[in-house]
């Protein structure tokens, strides 16, 4: 279940962030750890998360994903390990917030889709996931909240 898709500009946001380029069937893989590397780094530094976790793709998934798996910062970190600076982009989005387990991402990322080409607009081929609460924290997959947002040309 997603959310009616809307259209809005996004406002340029600092982040922490560790680049991946992995296959999909290995993201449970190296999601935790890359997690766990930047929660550590953060709390070295003195500091925390400014917003929910997040994942920005540069391109459609193919045989692999290249993402920036991060958090929203106050401030810039010093560069740790695969820890670095980023920045979520100031960019036009198409974006709803689908509610359910995971695995229904891929169905939800279509259906915004078809909003997308229906609007008559085309997307960059970059999108990004929010991921709105903790699975830790909620009781049920069907209770996870993900934010999707696609990059529109």
């Amino acid at each position: 279940m997603s959310t009616e898709p809307e259209l809005i500009t996004t406002q340029e946001q600092r982040t922490a962030v560790i680049h991946l380029v992995i296959a999909g069937r290995d993201m449970p893989k190296y999601m935790d750890p890359a997690i766990q590397e930047i929660l550590k780094t953060l709390k070295e530094q003195g500091l925390s998360p400014a917003g929910p976790m997040f994942s920005y793709h540069h391109r459609r998934p193919s045989d692999t994903f290249d993402f920036e798996l991060g958090f929203p910062v106050a401030k810039a970190i010093t560069p740790s390990g695969r820890v670095v600076n980023g920045t979520l982009p100031a960019e036009r989005v198409a974006r709803c917030t689908y509610q359910g387990p995971y695995e229904g991402l891929g169905p939800a990322w279509g259906e915004l889709d078809h909003w997308v080409k229906d609007q008559k607009l085309t997307g960059t081929g970059r999108f990004w996931e929010r991921y709105l609460n903790n699975p830790i924290e909620v009781k049920s997959p069907n209770e996870y909240r993900t934010e999707l947002n696609w990059v529109i040309g």
